[in-house]
């Protein structure tokens, strides 16, 4: 497959999309093509053999570890439940390290409890890089779009911007993009540089018309681009950020109650085709030659 496609290995796949053990999830993840994954925390601390286990069943699966997530509720919080954050935050880089993770994605707090003031919030994701700095890791700050007060990726931008800090980011989600429907012409505005990550999803309907369904959609109805409504819009996404000079990656990631359903063995043989066709077709969008050539990754980085 990678012969076919100039640009395949940008592409991979969460195991949030999958049914099964992890073992078996990094198997089908890498019979159905792809290079990298998307690990979470449970999938290490819920391992049935233990942490350690978790760690080696990442190391032996040949796939590289496109990132880890997902730190919660980190930033604007103040004593103790900011204390109790920081504690939360180096374990979770301590684990990220671990498997081999350079860039652990932070979401916008949703809490109550949490300033909205950005100098703070920008505070804190300063702190957060650099405790991030002796694992080698970078921070992906991601705007939820159901966030307290940082939910479209223009304001996350700001906060990252004023942190300053050389490994803190911007994680995009073509999902939040689409049901908060910020213009993709805001992304002419981000360095290319500054975004570690971009994780791509769709969904069933044309529009999302409150926050209880924007919250209901994005944690049990995103499908693959390919499957839902929005699809030639994920494809400008990419292409955009493509023509912009991001040379990062991507990674599909599906949070769907159906797909948890399916049994990895038939995942792999019929779904798994999809996300791989679409990847393979923005590929070949992407190639400097506008063809499925096989051209080289790293001529085309240049």
């Amino acid at each position: 497959m990678t012969q076919q496609t100039g640009r395949i290995d940008d592409f991979g796949m969460d195991t949030i999309s999958l049914a099964g053990p992890l073992p078996a999830k990094l198997r089908a993840i890498r019979e159905a093509g792809f290079s990298q994954v998307m690990l979470s925390a449970r999938d290490l601390v819920g391992h049935a053999e233990r942490v350690e286990a978790a760690i080696a069943a990442v190391r032996e699966s040949g796939l590289r570890v496109t990132g880890f997530q997902v730190l919660r509720d980190f930033e604007g919080l103040s004593g103790q439940m900011h204390d109790y954050k920081v504690d939360i935050a180096k374990s979770m880089l301590e684990l990220a390290s671990a498997v081999g993770a350079k860039v652990l994605l932070v979401c916008s707090s949703t809490s109550v409890h949490a300033s909205g003031d950005r100098d703070l919030v920008a505070r804190d994701l300063r702190k957060l890089a650099m405790l991030a700095i002796p694992h080698g890791i970078r921070i992906a700050y991601e705007a939820l779009s159901w966030g307290r007060t940082i939910e479209e990726f223009p304001a996350a931008w700001d906060v990252v911007m004023r942190a300053d800090m050389p490994n803190l980011g911007l994680g995009l989600d073509s999902f939040h993009m689409f049901a908060t429907r910020t213009s993709l012409d805001e992304l002419q505005w981000l360095d290319p540089e500054r975004i570690f990550l971009v994780q791509l999803a769709d969904f069933m309907w044309q529009e999302i018309r409150s926050v209880e369904e924007r919250i209901a959609t994005a944690r049990h109805f995103r499908v693959f681009p390919g499957e839902g409504a929005h699809s030639d819009q994920v494809a400008a996404i990419v292409s955009r950020l493509h023509a912009q000079g991001y040379r990062g990656d991507y990674s599909f990631e599906v949070f769907n109650d159906d797909y948890q359903q399916i049994p990895l063995p038939t995942w792999r043989a019929a779904r798994a085709r999809r996300p791989t066709g679409w990847a393979r077709a923005s590929c070949g969008a992407r190639c400097r030659c506008r063809a499925r050539c096989g051209c080289n990754r790293s001529a085309d980085r240049q």
